[in-house]
């Protein structure tokens, strides 16, 4: 009996035994299958901005080529979410321009940030911003999850081309957090599920039902008029109607439509505004809107031109931290009707374009350009210098004045000028037209881009979304005022003996190297070279060449003079045969580069150039003075002379050079 016991005992064990060992291997088994999957780095673009992903932390891979001038970045170190991610890993040094994987964290927002010049990128300083972020090396922290789908804060961003998963972001309650986002429909004690996308119909002359004719009714009936614009609310489950460009933003003014009836826009919480007052920061431009109050417009078209306005401001989301509007009327005379910080908010701007009364007159677009040139885009009326300055022109059928000049000069203080022609002239009307091809010879780029033609005042409501869409495209917004394509700058060059002939190749390596840096064409910057010795030779002024190509040729070509050293000679040649030929609102940069001490008095040439606005750089070389290159430097010297012992080192200049001009250029007024 013992040993019938002491068996069964033992295959108990053994079968325990067998089911532990089982277990353990099915275990290993799950184990294998449940491992997390290899994390997948998200791919980005060039021009993906930080603030367009909304993830707070965030590992992803760059592509080659992000080393470009386009991509703009703001900030040292610490860098505004305005900037492009991959540019800014360029210039903080853990990329270069062959692209690779980077680690992003988002930081809060700063007063200030610094510009400067850094691997081959030029940062830009900005007084403030919402957020930042800082980038490092792409490693992996321990205990961290890193998404492999980014989540960005438009289903059209620009980094949807690699193929990344996109969410729809809404706005939280406080700029710079993470706060849920707080509806409309929330603050009016209404749920998601109680409203619907409503769109209210027109009403129709009769009791029938409405009718799609765009024919307008009689004039005087400003009631009904009223109702040529539906009017159409959101869910919660949408985004804002700039985001819907299936929608026309179209808001009646003064009611907002839900299922429960109409709410008067003066019963909206003061809590409701202060959600949308700092305006899209996405959309930083200074605008300014000329409307045709001329007489030949009527009292209908101009009430619909009101509207349009209206529905622009409305999509258009202003604010302080996003796009800012002002208006200019123009008949015989132009008038402001008010400036950039007159209203810091959608609704008080659509409020004054209602109160606005029609001037009358003649159409003279072109002195109403000229007006907005020289009085608009003030720092007193609230430009506010770093935010692209755009002017979208009205005109109805074609100005009674020419247009071509005034639009230069408004190109060349850094203006984009846009130019909406509503019902243009028909062929037997061309004949009065001052200047035919009016708005292509006023526009930045002939592009279409910065042109819309609209056939019929009744249909201008659909040009909203693709204006809006285009003036927020900062990347190409072209004439837009930056240290790079706002000066005439002029090389003087010291072609004297004692800079030999290989030294001199080695300047005008470096003068090709400082001309590479900027943006050149017929309304950008322009380059013109002198060079000197005991007389003065100019090699090229500033309207021989258009492209940097060129300029870039003729640099190659110029032809080592030598002789003596007049340097004061050689400023006043300079002063009379290049930067008296620049054009208006040109920053006019004079850049010196000279070896040796002067055999003149270079005192009162120096002077001439500053009291004349020549911002002045002296470039000095091996023996050359000093005392003297201060002197020719424009105040302070410290930040306009450099001095290197070798020619060879001059290449060692161009990064410092290039920061100082951009610095001196973001710390003065822009027009």
């Amino acid at each position: 009996m013992g040993i019938v016991v002491l068996t069964m005992k033992a295959s108990v064990i053994e079968m325990f035994l067998v089911l532990l060992v089982t277990g353990i291997h099915s275990n290993k088994e799950m184990t294998k299958k449940t491992k997390r999957p290899k994390f997948t780095v998200p791919q980005i673009n060039c021009d993906v901005k930080a603030g367009k992903i909304i993830n707070p932390e965030f590992v992803v891979k760059c592509p080659a080529g992000c080393q470009d001038p386009k991509y703009h970045v703001y900030g040292t170190d610490v860098y505004a979410s305005y900037s492009s991610v991959c540019a800014a890993a360029v210039h903080s040094g853990v990329l270069d321009n062959s692209g690779g994987r980077i680690l992003v964290q988002k930081v809060a927002g700063q007063s200030g940030y610094k510009g400067s010049h850094s691997n081959g990128v030029q940062s830009l300083p900005l007084s403030r911003w919402r957020e930042s972020f800082i980038v490092s090396e792409g490693k992996l922290q321990k205990g961290v999850t890193y998404p492999s789908a980014l989540t960005y804060s438009s289903a059209k961003s620009p980094a949807a081309k690699a193929g990344e998963t996109t969410k729809a972001y809404q706005k939280p309650s406080v700029p710079g957090t993470t706060a849920q986002p707080v509806t409309l429909l929330q603050v009016l004690g209404t749920t998601p599920a109680e409203a619907t996308h409503t769109t209210w119909p027109k009403p129709s002359p009769s009791a029938g039902p409405t009718t799609s004719s765009p024919r307008p009714e009689p004039v005087g009936q400003r009631s009904r008029e009223l109702d040529l614009w539906p009017t159409t609310t959101y869910t919660s489950s949408q985004s804002s109607p700039r985001a819907n460009s299936g929608e026309t933003d179209l808001w009646k003014p003064g009611l907002v439509l839900l299922d429960a009836g109409f709410v008067p826009k003066e019963e909206l919480s003061t809590q409701s505004l202060d959600l949308v007052s700092q305006g899209d920061p996405n959309c930083k431009v200074d605008l300014s809107f000329l409307i045709d109050g001329s007489t030949s417009i009527g009292k209908r078209r101009f009430r619909i031109q009101k509207q349009f306005l209206a529905d622009i401001a409305q999509a258009l989301d202003i604010g302080p931290a996003g796009p800012l509007m002002g208006v200019v009327q123009y008949g015989d005379n132009p008038a402001t009707q008010f400036n950039l910080k007159t209203h810091m908010n959608s609704q008080d701007l659509k409020t004054a374009l209602e109160k606005i009364t029609q001037r009358g007159g003649l159409s003279n677009v072109g002195r109403a350009i000229s007006f907005v040139t020289k009085n608009f885009f003030s720092k007193a009326n609230g430009n506010r210098g770093g935010a692209p300055n755009v002017a979208v022109v009205i005109v109805d059928g074609w100005p009674t004045d020419k247009v071509e000049e005034a639009s230069r000069l408004a190109r060349e203080s850094g203006i984009n000028i846009f130019f909406i022609t509503v019902e243009g002239a028909v062929e037997n009307e061309k004949q009065y037209v001052m200047e035919p091809n009016f708005a292509n010879k006023a526009v930045c780029r002939t592009n279409s881009f910065y042109s819309l033609s609209v056939q019929s005042w009744f249909s201008l409501r659909k040009s909203v979304q693709p204006l809006v869409k285009r003036v927020c495209d900062t990347d190409r917004l072209a004439c837009s005022k930056t240290c790079f394509n706002s000066a005439d700058v002029g090389f003087v060059i010291d072609g004297s003996s004692s800079v030999g002939t290989g030294n001199f190749r080695t300047v005008l390596q470096f003068v090709a190297n400082i001309s590479k840096e900027f943006e050149i064409s017929d309304t950008d910057t322009r380059i013109g070279a002198v060079q000197y010795t005991y007389e003065q030779r100019l090699e090229f002024g500033f309207e021989a060449y258009s492209t940097k190509s060129d300029i870039l040729n003729a640099i190659k070509r110029v032809g080592y003079w030598s002789g003596g050293t007049s340097t004061g000679a050689a400023i006043n040649y300079a002063l009379e045969q290049l930067f008296k030929k620049s054009k208006p609102n040109k920053r006019k940069l004079m850049i010196l580069i000279t070896d040796g001490r002067s055999y003149d008095d270079i005192h009162i040439p120096a002077m001439a150039a500053h009291h004349k606005g020549v911002i002045t750089y002296a470039i000095g070389i091996a023996w050359a003075a000093q005392d003297e290159l201060e002197v020719i430097a424009t105040h302070p010297a410290k930040d306009h002379a450099f001095f290197v012992d070798e020619f060879d080192n001059l290449y060692k200049l161009v990064p410092k050079v290039i920061e100082n001009i951009c610095t001196e250029f973001n710390s003065r007024p822009r027009n």
